[in-house]
């Protein structure tokens, strides 16, 4: 049995006309035409056309008759060209067609659970996961996994020539707090303890900058658990970056040079640099949210000063209470009904705001229900500073800024797809800049990390460490694509003082600092250089490459949303044995039912 290709199916030319050749794969299609049967042979690389002749081996035409889809197979034939006027422009190999003379028959198929042949069928995302294996035949995936692998090259391309070591961190590590929860792995040795799986190599990437490995890379997999959406997933990749004696000017330039290597290379599109930078402060003023989509416009403005010399009572009270109040122009909107109006106050009132108020600019002037509780000057100001143009449509919401900026950054996004603002096969880049050292948690009322607590507060707020910490700047940065965050980094702390301080501020006990970050401590005291980093998501930006909205799209064996694999039917129980080596007592068990 002899099924080395000497071609693969996405070749063959006209220039190979008259050449024997072997080729391997599945049938695609099958059609029977008056004797002659034609078929679709497919394999990664693409479609070949063959024709069995009964003229030229009547044994092979018979067998020919009997293949069903997703059948392997391999022909051996000669290439000729299509007949005139029948060639297939759409195909790499549509000029030609293999006329065959054997043919091998290495495998059967059951009948798929859904079209292989026809990938624009609309197919269940479960049964898909469940037959990734199929899945991936069909095109599409195939199609991302192979721009991933390029992305990967172009990456490791790029980085090793500008002086980046790849060195591979451990999987098996300390539990840490560091955000997410951790995915615990249990020591058969050392019963009661446990490793964790790392959420990144953030503290490894310090320690070998501490080593002396002044600039590092790594296309690491991390692991969280956490609750999941579509752009994310319990174990993902990340392009982790560190570097010693470096500004963060000099990472903006490198990472914004290997991104354009990246597009260039994966979807030959040019990035134009330097990217574009935003303070968070910004960020969140103008569109609600630190990740910006910046390819439309609709940028938020606050009219607090406008609805507190208005008569609007209920702006007005939102005020009082501590709110804030919010506008945003909607280009040519003037053409939405009251119902479609109307829409946007249901929509909204999923994040906590009661409801939105609206104007229109008319040639006339500016019209709706609400026009009456402003002043001619007031409504001058509001379009000088909405820029409201005749056909503009004018959104007003008001409450607390935590609850305001959220739903109206999910208000803009909205808006924007229905009214198909997003223009296609644009990039827009974003460095959003001088972050918050500190956040409150809204459950415990207690001080927490923005980014991490490896991020160096700002050098002009240290002082602030004591007097008042929220009021203190990281120096941490966040790169923002098409309004999905794909990296986030920042200076590290490399004064163990520094560090031991921002732990104290963190509620962790002297004790908890010892046994959580003890040996990182004593690593700080032998000399450590200053050092920053970025970790960029590679799962994200595949996700943007392949324009698609899901992760799970380019990743060879995601999980679902729920964090279990379809195709292995995991998580899963394991035997009592297996629970008794590592003395673990499992008293309460749910049984996954695997459909």
């Amino acid at each position: 049995m002899d099924y080395r290709r000497t071609h693969d199916c996405g070749t063959l030319n006209a220039s190979n006309i008259g050449e024997k050749v072997i080729l391997s794969g599945w049938m695609h299609r099958r059609r029977d035409h008056g004797g002659l049967i034609f078929i679709d042979l497919r394999d990664r690389y693409g479609l070949t056309q063959l024709i069995f002749d009964p003229r030229i081996s009547k044994e092979t035409h018979e067998k020919a008759s009997s293949l069903r889809s997703e059948w392997v197979m391999s022909i051996t034939g000669k290439v000729r060209a299509r007949g005139e006027g029948l060639a297939n422009p759409k195909l790499k190999t549509g000029e030609i067609e293999i006329e065959v003379e054997s043919l091998q028959i290495l495998s059967k198929s059951k009948t798929p659970p859904f079209s292989i042949c026809d990938e624009f069928i609309d197919v269940n995302e479960e049964l898909r996961l469940k037959y990734r294996f199929l899945d991936i035949r069909r095109g599409k995936i195939c199609e991302n996994l192979v721009r991933r692998h390029q992305a990967m090259f172009a990456t490791r391309n790029f980085l090793n020539e500008k002086g980046f070591l790849e060195i591979t961190t451990p999987i098996l590590a300390k539990s840490t707090p560091e955000g997410a929860r951790d995915y615990l792995v249990p020591s058969r040795i050392s019963p009661g303890n446990f490793f964790a799986l790392p959420q990144s190599p953030q503290i490894y990437k310090q320690l070998l900058m501490i080593s002396g490995m002044d600039r590092y890379f790594q296309i690491a997999t991390c692991f969280r658990d956490e609750d999941l959406r579509a752009e994310r997933q319990p174990e993902f990749t990340q392009i982790d970056l560190e570097m010693s004696f470096s500004t963060p000017e000099e990472l903006f330039q490198l990472v914004e040079d290997m991104m354009s290597s990246i597009f260039k290379n994966c979807i030959d599109v040019t990035i134009q640099t330097p990217f574009r930078k935003m303070s968070y402060r910004d960020a969140m003023e103008e569109y609600g949210t630190d990740k910006p989509d910046t390819r439309f416009g609709m940028k938020f403005v606050r009219i607090d000063d406008i609805a507190e010399r208005s008569e609007f009572s209920i702006l007005k009270d939102q005020l009082k209470t501590g709110g804030s109040v919010k506008a945003f122009c909607v280009k040519g909107g003037a053409e939405l009904s009251r119902r479609e109006i109307d829409r946007y106050t249901e929509f909204v009132q999923k994040f906590g705001v009661k409801g939105v108020a609206w104007m229109k600019r008319e040639e006339a002037g500016f019209t709706s229900s609400v026009v009456k509780f402003f002043s001619q000057e007031l409504l001058k100001e509001i379009q000088k500073r909405l820029d409201v143009e005749t056909g503009d449509l004018v959104l007003i919401l008001a409450q607390q800024d935590g609850i305001l900026n959220q739903a109206m950054d999910h208000l803009r996004r909205h808006i924007a797809k229905e009214r198909k603002l997003i223009p296609k096969g644009v990039y827009e880049f974003l460095w959003v800049t001088e972050f918050p050292m500190f956040a409150i948690d809204p459950k415990t009322q207690e001080i927490e990390s923005e980014h991490h607590p490896f991020t160096s507060p700002h050098f002009d707020d240290i002082h602030l460490l004591e007097q008042d910490p929220l009021k203190v700047r990281a120096l941490a940065y966040d790169l923002v694509l098409n309004g999905y965050e794909i990296a986030s980094g920042s200076q590290r702390i490399h004064d163990s003082e520094v560090q031991k301080k921002i732990f104290e501020l963190l509620n962790l006990s002297q004790e908890e600092i010892q046994n959580k970050f003890g040996f990182f401590i004593e690593a700080l005291l032998y000399g450590t250089p200053p050092h920053l980093g970025i970790a960029l998501g590679f799962d994200r930006i595949n996700m943007i490459l392949s324009d698609t909205d899901s992760i799970r799209d380019v990743i060879a064996y995601p999980k679902t949303q729920k964090a279990a694999d379809l195709m292995m039917q995991a998580p899963s129980s394991v035997l009592p044995d297996q629970l008794h080596d590592l003395r673990i007592n499992v008293e309460e068990m749910t049984e996954i039912q695997w459909t």
